[in-house]
């Protein structure tokens, strides 16, 4: 692999790494107006920037998973179960 296809692949992977984090924001952010995260996750904003294998690192993020179980508690404190 040449150098311009090395430095390609690392804009590439950084360009990527950039909408992956600006999409884990919508998430969060979403979720903390009280929106279900399947509905977010329908959202076109979602699913035209994210492959599944993307898409299950957003799902696997820190920040996600806090915002959800933030979510889950209150839903548990209001007895509103629909998650």
């Amino acid at each position: 692999m040449s150098i311009s296809d090395n430095l390609k692949e690392f804009l590439d992977d950084l360009a990527a790494d950039a909408v992956e984090e600006r999409v884990v924001e919508y998430v969060i952010r979403e979720v903390h107006n009280g929106r279900k995260l399947t509905e977010t996750l329908m959202d076109p904003y979602v699913k035209n920037r994210l492959s599944d294998d993307r898409l299950e690192r957003v799902l696997a993020n820190p920040e996600v998973i806090g915002a959800l179980e933030e979510q889950i508690a209150a839903s548990f404190q209001k007895h509103e179960f629909g998650f």
